[in-house]
């Protein structure tokens, strides 16, 4: 059974509640002071306490989507790093190929011209050579009849780190929000493309083109707006493309933005940071290379590169988020830099999480909406 498996956390919760009825109910027999006793009641508490933590964890994960699996939880994910495609058509026919399907959870959405669909894709980056998993939302005009020639813009929606892009779909609710908004003329019908900018599990890469090891940064900008323009009917001009992400995906949008304003017209950065960091989870990105630290350092690029042509929008908290303030300098100095163009989400009181998130991210995604062209 998987981690984020119901069954697992039935199981567990189900043991917990066992073993504290348990614990209540043989404390009387193991209060006498003997060796045996003693041993007993202590088991009882930690076997009891194991597996409560256990169930507020799991929980917890299937809230948050920390983690997709075990072996992702222990640190032994390898199945999708960087790999080597010795074929340009290989046993998919391209760059992208779709595995499954699955409809959205809104109302009709077992007919994908009401509901629209989510196809599950794996992507191969012709040029560096990375494939990552990924989830495609399409609008329910894209199966639509009177719209069969029309193409759309695209968002790519990046998670937070270590993340997982189902809990794009199920913790934040990113295609049902978009049917939502377009059903409504809030935002015109776009397209998708949900995965974590982790594309090298466990390694955070920080959307760097690292020397000597992933090219993140090159993956996003250029392998995976390319596979899904070339699979799907997305506009090809300048301005087709946006990227929104929260905390590290929403450094990247930012960042993706600022280096990449011919691919991304618009980058969206919920409870972002400015810096890439360097920890345990990155390992050394930069190798000692002083200008791709530079470029990695969004305050730097501010300071020392032309201002590029695009649209971002940043969130924060006033009460519960530590970045505020750094948020609030970030936008007075990009405010001094045109042609770049700022907008920002402030809250009164939120936080570093989902909840906070869903919040913000109905008047992210109509903003993004508004700067995107469909040509």
């Amino acid at each position: 059974m998987g981690l984020t498996s119901n069954k697992v956390l039935v199981l567990v919760v189900t043991f917990a509640l066992v073993l504290f009825i348990g614990t209540v109910w043989y404390w009387p027999r193991l209060a006498r002071r003997s060796w045996r006793a003693v041993s007993g009641r202590v088991g009882l508490l930690f076997a009891t306490q194991i597996t409560v933590f256990a169930s507020i964890g799991l929980v917890a994960n299937q809230a948050f989507g920390f983690y997709a699996t075990w072996a992702d939880l222990f640190g032994r994910e390898s199945g999708q790093g960087v790999v080597v495609d010795h074929g340009v058509a290989g046993a998919g026919g391209g760059p992208l190929r779709v595995v499954g399907t699955r409809q959205v959870t809104v109302p009709g959405g077992a007919r994908p011209e009401d509901g629209g669909q989510i196809q599950k894709v794996e992507v191969v980056g012709r040029t560096t050579r990375i494939a990552s998993p990924a989830f495609v939302y399409l609008p329910p005009e894209y199966f639509q009849p009177q719209y069969r020639t029309r193409t759309f813009p695209a968002s790519l929606v990046l998670t937070g780190y270590p993340g997982t892009a189902e809990a794009l779909i199920k913790g934040l609710r990113y295609p049902q929000t978009a049917h939502e908004l377009a059903e409504n003329g809030r935002m015109q019908p776009m397209i998708l493309v949900m995965l974590r900018p982790t594309v090298a599990p466990p390694r955070d890469t920080e959307c760097v083109d690292i020397p000597g090891g992933p090219q993140t940064e090159s993956f996003f900008a250029k392998d995976l707006p390319d596979a899904v323009t070339a699979h799907y009917r997305v506009g090809r001009r300048p301005g087709s493309w946006g990227v929104i992400g929260d905390s590290t995906g929403g450094y990247c949008a930012l960042k993706l933005a600022m280096h990449h304003p011919d691919v991304y017209a618009a980058g969206a950065g919920l409870s972002p940071y400015y810096r890439a960091p360097i920890d345990p989870t990155t390992g050394d990105l930069f190798r000692g290379n002083k200008d791709l630290r530079n470029r990695a350092d969004l305050w730097w690029c501010l300071k020392h590169l032309a201002a590029p042509d695009t649209s971002l929008l940043v969130t924060s908290s006033r009460v519960g988020e530590k970045g505020y303030r750094s948020t609030l300098e970030f936008i007075r100095q990009v405010q001094a830099r045109k042609p770049t163009r700022i907008s920002s989400i402030l809250l009164d009181s939120g936080g570093h999480n989902f909840n906070t998130w869903r919040r913000e991210i109905p008047a992210a995604l109509q903003w993004l909406s508004g700067r995107l062209s469909d040509r």
